[in-house]
């Protein structure tokens, strides 16, 4: 039996939970950089509410403190969050040929790292409905947690607040690990990725390229290498899609 979208939606709503936690950490801290920048706690909602781009609200936080205008910080921004056009085209492949514009627009809007991540994961085609789901539940606690780290400002030891955040990558080995032990492909291309981001932060040149832009180069580099040793089969996908159908 199909699964409806208010199904869909309960569950990405539910997925949602462990990364809206471990966003309010992380946004607990970026919310000080604001404040320290100069916003207030409802202008620190309201960027994040619109943007909810961890490396980009820090580079605009930054530039505004630095008066830069704001065509540079268009551009900054757009910079380092590039990578998110590649996991936009790795999730509209996952996306029925029969989904219309609204629904490819809702997937594209709800797409962050840990989202996709969840996102990506889930077997057969996608509907847009559970990435929405996610998005609707983290996003308010990524906003929250910016403003709430501006009106508190340093009340909290800064080692508390990092302590805070690592639930945010307890949730990253929660998405990856299960696949990794399905597949033993899997389990080597994540495994050479973890490899290739140590390699890429020792590599003169390639490390002193912004967190974005080399997420982009290991993530074509990576993907491609895996694609040409390990393709899968169309046949292969349609299984996947069709179980994935299925509840």
């Amino acid at each position: 039996m199909i699964e409806n979208n208010r199904s869909i939606l309960t569950k990405g709503m539910r997925d949602g939970i462990p990364i809206g936690l471990g966003y309010f950490a992380v946004a607990f801290s970026l919310g000080i950089t604001a404040r320290n920048s100069g916003f207030n706690a409802f202008q620190g909602f309201l960027s994040s509410i619109t943007c909810y781009a961890s490396a980009g609200q820090y580079i605009g936080y930054t530039l505004y403190a630095a008066d830069a205008t704001l065509i540079q910080l268009a551009i900054m921004t757009i910079i380092t969050n590039a990578r998110y056009l590649l996991m936009g085209f790795a999730l509209n492949q996952r996306l029925s040929p029969n989904t219309t514009l609204r629904g490819r627009l809702v997937a594209g809007i709800s797409i962050t790292d840990e989202i996709f991540g969840i996102t990506i994961a889930r077997p057969g085609i996608v509907n847009p409905f559970y990435p929405f789901g996610a998005l609707i539940v983290a996003a308010p606690m990524w906003s929250s947690g910016t403003a709430l780290g501006i009106a508190m400002g340093n009340l909290l030891p800064l080692r508390i607040v990092s302590a805070l955040s690592v639930a945010l990558y307890g949730m990253f080995l929660a998405v990856i690990i299960p696949p990794s032990r399905k597949d033993k492909a899997v389990c080597v291309v994540v495994i050479v990725s973890f490899a290739a981001s140590y390699i890429a932060s020792c590599v003169p040149g390639i490390k002193d390229l912004s967190p974005g832009n080399k997420t982009i180069l290991l993530t074509v580099v990576i993907s491609s290498l895996a694609a040409l040793i390990r393709p899968v089969h169309p046949e292969a996908a349609a299984d996947a899609s069709e179980e994935g159908g299925r509840s």
